[in-house]
């Protein structure tokens, strides 16, 4: 995450999980995709089976509350975590740490823009709290929904694109079967280990034809991905360092 957040989506895997930093504590809280028959499934794939063997998957911790998720990720875009530390500790000083909602709806774009939020992200942040007041989703039981209607509600947040949805799949809900394909991060590695050569959408049809056989684990696929990555930008950090 050393250059936080993108746009929709980002390189390395610690920028993208910057934003759910409550969520960063590792164990094996992914144990519901991270079983025995999800890895013999994964096994089966040559090519995933020899990378799995060098790499452990993340396991994060999720936070329970997907409304503040939301609001961290558009806080943690395009800035680096550093500073986006910084903005958000002014902003839970703002408004509190419990923040409902109805709090945010109580303060105005500029009240947000005084601690740092570009009028931008104090607008979709705003959205996002007048979606969650006006559809009572605070306390929802996410567990009714698919992951595609989660993905087609919630993205009509203005601010909220699909990336950050499968990111709250993946590490809020522990949705089994989710593969973010055009996360930067997940492009490059599943282009390194199956020596893809396409480029945009050819490349997320490839990508898709690939992870077919990951189906219906394709979330602890994500996760060994996202290691994979990880891994990579250590190894390349120290030998920079010589």
């Amino acid at each position: 995450m050393p250059t936080l957040l993108l746009p929709s989506r980002v390189v390395w895997l610690a920028v993208k999980l910057r934003p759910f930093k409550n969520i960063a504590i590792l164990r094996s809280a992914m144990s519901k995709p991270n079983n025995r028959k999800a890895l013999t499934k994964l096994r089966k794939d040559p090519i995933f089976k020899e990378a799995m063997a060098k790499i452990k998957p993340l396991e994060l911790e999720a936070s329970g509350n997907v409304f503040n998720e939301l609001v961290k990720a558009i806080v943690y875009q395009q800035i680096s975590f550093k500073a986006a530390d910084t903005i958000y500790g002014r902003f839970e000083d703002l408004v509190g740490k419990a923040y409902l909602p109805k709090d945010l709806l109580c303060y105005d774009i500029e009240d947000f823009r005084g601690v740092g939020f570009s009028k931008q992200k104090a607008t979709y942040v705003l959205n996002i709290a007048r979606y969650f007041q006006d559809e009572n989703l605070y306390d929802c039981d996410w567990s009714q929904y698919t992951d595609e209607e989660l993905i087609n509600s919630l993205t009509t947040i203005k601010g909220v694109g699909e990336w950050t949805v499968q990111m709250i799949l993946i590490f809020e809900l522990h949705r089994p079967d989710v593969l973010p394909t055009k996360d930067l991060a997940i492009q490059q590695v599943i282009q390194e280990l199956y020596g893809l050569i396409e480029e945009k959408k050819a490349l997320l049809l490839k990508m898709e034809e690939v992870a077919e056989a990951w189906r219906p684990h394709r979330t602890l696929a994500t996760l060994y991905l996202y290691a994979w990555k990880r891994a990579s930008r250590e190894k390349a950090k120290k030998e920079k360092k010589g």
